[in-house]
C-alpha cells in the first residue's frame, strides 16, 4: 500500500578484517584469493583430492574468464562476444593448523558468476545458481586439521543467461573464516538510529552471537565506537547466556552526543567494534563502519537527506570495469566512481543485480547514495536460461542475503525488487511484488522498497505498482504528469532514462537522428540515436523541471559496458537471440562515459547541469580538412549564465543559456520526426577555417571559465599521463594511463588510429589494454593496441615488491616515450 511519506533513518557498513593466508592460517577473516589452480573444461574427478591437477594454470582471485577472449562471432555480441559460458574448475590446496581444530572454519564467496558447485575434498557441500551474491559455507566437518585440504568449484554459466556481458569465473573476492565457537556469525549485525538530530543519535544494535558447541556459554558483548580521530566517542557492554547450539539477537541502544552527520558532501563515517569476550579473553570481534543520517520519502517534498531535499543526479551501471572485465578491482571501481562524481553524479542504482560489496564501501566513502537492486528477471524469462530457472527455489535467499550483506550501508537508500520485469502485463503479477516487498520490510524496516517499470500503464492496471513503496518508471517522460495527477500521493521517480548513444570523438554531418550503420560508429552531437525509447538527455532535463516533486533520475548508463551493442546488432531487450547482425560491435554506446572512462561530450552536458563549479565545453574537434568554407554547427555546454564563441581570434558572440537555444533533429516515443528546442546547448555556424576554437564562459559578466580547440597537425608524439603516479605494491593497486595522440605542440589528433605497443618494466605487470571502441576485437589482454579516436587506455597493476613501473610506448612514425609509476 502506498502512504504519502516515509521516514527511514540510517545504518553501517559490514567490514572484513583482511590479511594473507599463510601455510598456517591465524584467527579471523583472511583472503583465500591466493594459490588457485584453473582448469577449463570439466574433467571427470575434478572435485576429488586425489585429482591430479600439478599442469593447471596457477592464478590468483578475482578472476574472470571471459574477458581473456578471445573475441569470436561464434558469441554473442549481446553478452560482449566472449566466452561468457562453458565450464570450468578452481581448485585450491591448503592446511590449516592442528591447533584451530576447536574452532569453525568456513569459506565465504563474494560472488561466483554463475551456478557454481562447491566440494571440500571431494565432498559436495553447496552450491549457489546466482553469480550476483555472495554465500558462506561450513568447512568445519570436512577439515583436516594438520593435513592438506583441497576446495575445488565447478563454475557452469549457460548461455543465453543474461542481457548484457556478466564475465565468467570466481569474479569477487573470497575469505577463509576462522572463528570461535561463540562468534558472531556472517552479516550479524543490524544498526539502526532511530533517533537523528544535530545534538544527538540514538545508535541501535541488534547483533546476532552463535553458539556452535554444545554446551552453555556466558559471554559479555562489548561495543565500540570510533571516530575518525580513533577516539571512543561511545560504548556499551552487556552479560549474556546463550544456550547450547543456539543463536541470540541482543539489542542495545547507545546515544551519541553532537554526531557528525553522513551526507553526500560530508561522508563522515564511524568505525564500530562489536567484540564477545569471556573475561579477559575476546572470543570473537566484529568491525563495521556506522553512517549517522536521516532519510525521507515524500510524494510533496521528494527525497530529504539529513532534512534537507536532495534530487537524484544518477546513473545506472553494470558490474563490468570496461577492458578489466568483471573481476573485481577496489581501484577500478573507484576510478568509475570518482569520474562519476565528477560529472556531478550523486547517486547510483546498481542495475539489475546485487553490487559488489567494494561498491557499497566506495559510495558509503564517496557519498553516493544508491538504490540497491536484486533481479532482471522474476518468473517469466527475457532470456531462457535467466533468473527465471532458479527464481522459485532462489529469490528468498537471495533477497534477505542481499539486504543482510547491504542493510548497514549508510549510501543505501532504496531497496529495489526488479528491473522491466515481464509479470507487468500479466493479471496476477503483482502477487510477486507483494511477496518481494514484504521480505524487504521484513529484513529493513528502515528503506522503502521499489522497482523500474516500462510498461505503463500496464503495471498500474494489474496493481504491481501499488506493491511496492516508491515507483520508478523506465523511459516515460512524457506519462511522468498523467502518472501524478492520477496518483497525488505517488512518490516518482525516473529509475532509467535516456539511452542516448554515442562514440566518442566521432562527428557526423549533416546533423541527423539517424546513426551510419557502415560505420559502426555513432555521431558525439548527441541527438536520438537509439532503441525506439530513446531520448535527448535534454528532454529528461525538461520534464523533471515540469515535475518538481520527482525525486529525479538514473540516466542509462554512467559507463559504456560490454555487450548489448545497441543501435547495433539488436533493439529488442527481451529477445533470445544472439545479437551478431552488425559484428563486430560487442559493447554498448549508451554512457556519456566510455568503456576506457575517457568522458564523451555528453559528460559535460550532464556535467552543466548537474554541478556548480564554472564550467564550459566545446565541440566538436577542429580538423575539417577538404571543408574550408563550409559551415560546421559548432555546441557549447555550461552551467554558467552566458558564454562567447572565439574562431581563430575573431569572436562570434556571446549566448545565453536558458534564452539562446539549439533545435536538435529528434524522433522517439511522444514526439513524432522533427526538431526537439533545447534549452541546454548553445550553438553557432561557424565557416571552417584551420585555426582554434576557443569558448569562455561568464558569470555576472565576469569570465569564469574557458576551454581551447585547436587544428591538429601531422601525427608526432605519444603522451601518457597516469591518473596515479604512485600505487600501493599490494599486488592488487592499479595505474590508469590514458594515451593520446598528439602534434609536435600537443594537440590531440581527433582521429587517429596508429596501433600503440607498450613494454612494463620493473615492479608492475599489465592489466589491461583499451580504447573505447566498441568494434575493436583487439585483445584486452595484448600489449599493444590501437588508439581510437586519437586515444587508448593502459592499465598497469603492481606487484608486491615496492619500487618503479616504467613504461614505455612505442608506434611506427611516432617519437616514443615512458612515464614512472612508484610503488609503495
Amino acid at each position: 500500500m502506498l502512504k504519502k511519506s516515509f521516514l527511514f533513518i540510517l545504518l553501517l557498513q559490514f567490514s572484513f578484517s583482511f590479511g594473507q593466508l599463510s601455510s598456517e592460517a591465524t584467527n579471523g577473516d583472511v583472503s583465500f584469493n591466493s594459490g588457485w589452480l584453473f582448469q577449463k573444461g570439466d574433467p571427470s574427478g575434478a572435485e576429488k583430492s586425489t585429482f591430479k591437477d600439478a599442469d593447471w594454470r596457477k592464478l590468483n582471485l578475482p578472476h574472470d574468464w571471459a574477458i581473456e577472449g578471445p573475441f569470436d562471432k561464434k558469441y554473442n555480441a549481446r553478452t560482449g562476444g566472449l566466452p561468457v559460458h562453458g565450464t570450468s574448475w578452481y581448485r585450491k590446496h591448503f592446511t590449516i593448523d592442528k591447533k584451530y581444530a576447536a574452532q569453525q572454519i568456513a569459506v565465504l564467496f563474494d560472488g561466483i558468476m554463475n551456478n557454481s558447485k562447491v566440494y571440500i575434498n571431494g565432498t559436495y557441500i553447496g552450491e549457489r545458481p546466482f553469480g550476483y551474491m555472495g554465500f558462506e559455507l561450513d568447512l568445519t566437518p570436512y577439515i583436516k586439521f594438520g593435513e592438506e585440504n583441497v576446495i575445488a568449484v565447478r563454475v557452469a554459466p549457460e548461455d543465453l543467461a543474461s542481457r548484457w556481458y556478466s564475465g565468467a569465473g570466481i569474479y569477487r573476492n573470497t575469505y577463509l573464516k576462522i572463528n570461535n565457537p561463540v562468534h558472531i556469525p556472517l552479516w550479524g549485525t543490524y544498526i539502526t538510529t532511530p533517533e537523528v538530530s544535530d545534538e544527538k543519535a540514538t545508535v541501535k544494535i541488534e547483533t546476532t552471537v552463535k553458539n556452535a558447541v554444545g554446551k552453555v556459554a556466558s559471554v559479555t558483548l562489548e561495543t565500540k565506537i570510533i571516530d575518525g580521530l580513533n577516539n571512543v566517542v561511545a560504548s556499551s557492554s552487556q552479560k549474556i547466556k546463550l544456550e547450547k547450539s543456539s543463536d541470540k539477537v541482543v539489542i542495545d541502544e547507545i546515544t551519541m552526543n553532537n554526531p557528525n552527520r553522513w551526507g553526500i558532501e560530508n561522508p563522515y563515517l564511524y568505525d564500530v567494534v562489536t567484540q564477545v569476550k569471556k573475561g579477559n579473553t575476546i572470543l570473537d570481534e566484529y568491525s563495521s563502519t556506522l553512517g549517522i543520517r536521516s532519510i525521507s520519502f515524500d510524494a510533496k517534498k521528494g527525497f530529504l537527506l539529513n532534512e534537507k531535499p536532495v534530487e537524484f543526479n544518477g546513473v545506472c551501471m553494470h558490474h563490468d570495469l570496461g577492458p578489466l572485465g568483471g573481476a573485481v578491482n577496489y581501484r577500478a571501481t573507484e576510478r568509475q566512481m570518482q569520474i562519476m562524481q565528477s560529472m556531478g553524479v550523486n547517486a547510483l542504482r546498481t542495475s539489475h543485480n546485487p553490487p559488489s560489496p567494494e561498491m557499497l564501501q566506495i559510495c558509503d566513502k564517496m557519498g553516493i547514495v544508491v538504490l540497491d537492486e536484486a533481479f532482471d528477471e522474476w518468473k517469466i524469462p527475457k532470456v531462457i536460461n535467466g533468473y527465471n530457472k532458479f527464481f522459485d527455489e532462489w529469490h528468498e535467499r537471495d533477497l534477505r542475503d542481499m539486504i543482510k550483506r547491504d542493510r548497514n550501508h549508510p549510501s543505501v537508500v532504496m531497496w529495489s525488487i526488479g528491473n522491466e520485469i515481464i509479470e507487468q502485463r500479466e493479471k496476477d503479477g503483482w502477487k510477486v511484488a507483494k511477496i518481494l516487498s514484504d521480505i524487504c520490510h521484513d529484513e529493513d524496516h528502515t528503506r522503502p522498497t521499489t522497482a523500474g517499470f516500462n510498461n505503463y500503464p500496464g503495471a498500474f492496471k494489474n496493481k504491481l505498482a501499488y506493491q511496492i513503496d516508491i515507483v520508478g518508471l523506465n523511459y516515460k517522460p512524457f506519462d511522468y504528469g498523467e502518472v501524478i495527477r492520477e496518483n497525488p500521493d505517488m512518490i516518482v521517480y525516473g529509475s532509467e532514462t535516456s539511452s542516448q548513444t554515442s562514440s566518442r570523438g566521432t562527428y557526423a554531418l549533416p546533423i541527423t537522428h539517424d546513426h551510419k550503420k557502415e560505420t559502426l560508429e555513432v555521431s558525439s552531437y548527441d541527438v536520438t540515436v537509439g532503441p525506439p525509447w530513446a531520448y535527448p538527455p535534454d528532454v529528461e532535463f525538461d520534464v523533471q523541471a515540469e515535475n518538481p516533486t520527482f525525486l529525479g533520475e538514473f540516466m542509462w548508463t554512467g559507463f559504456d559496458y560490454l555487450g548489448e551493442p545497441t543501435p547495433y546488432g539488436g533493439r529488442d531487450n527481451s529477445t533470445d537471440g544472439y545479437w551478431n547482425a552488425d559484428w563486430p560491435v560487442h559493447a554498448s554506446y549508451f554512457a556519456p562515459v566510455d568503456l576506457c572512462g575517457f568522458p564523451k561530450d555528453r559528460y559535460y552536458l550532464y556535467q552543466s547541469q548537474w554541478t556548480t563549479e564554472p564550467m564550459v565545453h566545446v565541440l566538436p574537434h577542429w580538423n575539417w580538412e577538404g571543408k574550408e568554407g563550409e559551415e560546421i554547427p559548432v555546441y557549447a555546454y555550461t552551467n554558467c549564465d552566458e558564454v562567447e564563441l572565439i574562431v581563430n581570434g575573431k569572436s562570434m558572440g556571446k549566448k545565453v543559456k536558458g534564452v539562446d537555444t539549439t533545435d536538435i533533429p529528434a524522433e522517439f516515443r511522444g514526439f513524432e520526426k522533427g526538431m526537439y528546442t533545447s534549452k541546454y546547448r548553445l550553438s553557432w555556424n561557424v565557416p571552417y577555417q584551420p585555426g582554434s576554437l576557443k569558448v569562455i564562459g561568464y558569470k555576472d559578466g565576469k569570465a569564469v571559465a574557458e576551454k581551447v580547440i585547436k587544428t591538429a597537425k601531422k601525427a608526432s608524439k605519444i603522451r601518457l599521463t597516469a591518473d596515479r603516479t604512485e600505487i600501493t605494491a599490494d599486488g592488487k593497486d592499479l595505474s590508469f594511463i590514458e594515451v593520446d595522440i598528439t602534434d609536435a605542440d600537443g594537440n590531440l589528433i581527433p582521429n587517429a588510429d596508429n596501433q600503440v605497443q607498450f613494454t612494463i618494466e620493473g615492479a608492475g605487470i599489465l592489466a589491461a589494454v583499451g580504447n573505447g571502441n566498441p568494434a575493436s576485437l583487439e585483445s584486452f589482454q595484448d600489449a599493444k593496441i590501437k588508439a581510437f579516436n586519437g586515444k587508448c587506455l593502459l592499465v598497469v597493476k603492481s606487484t608486491e615488491a615496492a619500487g618503479n613501473i616504467t613504461i614505455s610506448a612505442s608506434s611506427n612514425g611516432l617519437e616514443s616515450t615512458k612515464t614512472i609509476v612508484k610503488t609503495k
